[in-house]
């Protein structure tokens, strides 16, 4: 199981106060230190947190892999293409949204989309759909023609103490997409708390997390908020 922190809210400090820090450079070398095992951020459209520079910075930096969440914006996919991270994940983006409510909406004739797939895959990056664990748009992504998916956690993290529902609906997910040949992925909301048992589904390979651990790192520190992290992804429950 890989564990990729996700550093925007590093940014998002920054940015509260439109300073020079904390900086995400030293935020993924910290997480790198600690046993990430890559480092993720999203240049979000509205450029709230994560900026283009940061991005440039961390492409040139990064020793892990990095992946580079993205709207299907040409400028921004336009971006992704020349830094050329090792994996490049297209999420859906609403401008009034706190962070990202579900995934995307996938449509076989989205044009958009799949101009975005096919200039990020000429440019030799991995791509990746962000995606709700529901099976017939796991079938849309694969004949889209990604090699992975992310599955959005969401509504796990937000009943997973009133029972396991959607536990099992994230098993169904990943074990569908694994038996079609995709990577697995899955991320959004997971906490110390809740990890476990989304980390013991075995289809699923890489868990992206950022908030909880960032959030926790103004206790621990970033490093060991890090490190606690991989130790329960590493030995799920």
């Amino acid at each position: 199981m890989r564990l990729y922190v996700n550093i925007d809210h590093v940014a998002t400090l920054r940015e509260a106060r439109k300073t020079d820090e904390p900086d995400p450079v030293q935020a993924a070398a910290a997480a790198e230190r600690a046993g990430a095992d890559g480092i993720t951020v999203h240049l979000r459209e509205d450029r709230r947190h994560i900026q283009d520079a940061d991005v440039t910075a961390l492409a040139r930096s990064v020793r892990t892999v990095l992946n580079l969440e993205l709207g299907a914006h040409a400028e921004i996919v336009r971006l992704a293409a020349r830094l050329k991270p090792f994996q490049a994940t297209l999420v859906p983006e609403k401008r009034q949204e706190i962070t990202t409510e579900g995934g995307l909406a996938l449509r076989k004739g989205d044009r958009r989309l799949a101009g975005a797939i096919a200039k990020l895959r000429d440019a030799g990056i991995r791509v990746s759909l962000f995606i709700d664990p529901s099976v017939k748009t796991i079938d849309t992504a694969r004949a889209l023609g990604v090699p992975a998916i992310e599955i959005h956690t969401g509504r796990y993290a937000r009943t997973w103490r009133r029972g396991d529902t959607a536990l099992k609906e994230l098993q169904r997910a990943a074990t569908h997409a694994k038996q079609i040949g995709l990577a697995v992925h899955a991320g959004h909301g997971l906490t110390y708390q809740n990890v476990q048992p989304v980390a013991a589904i075995p289809e699923i390979e890489e868990l992206n997390i950022g908030h909880s651990i960032v959030s926790n790192a103004v206790f621990w520190g970033l490093e060991e908020a890090v490190r606690r992290m991989k130790h329960l992804v590493q030995r799920p429950g």
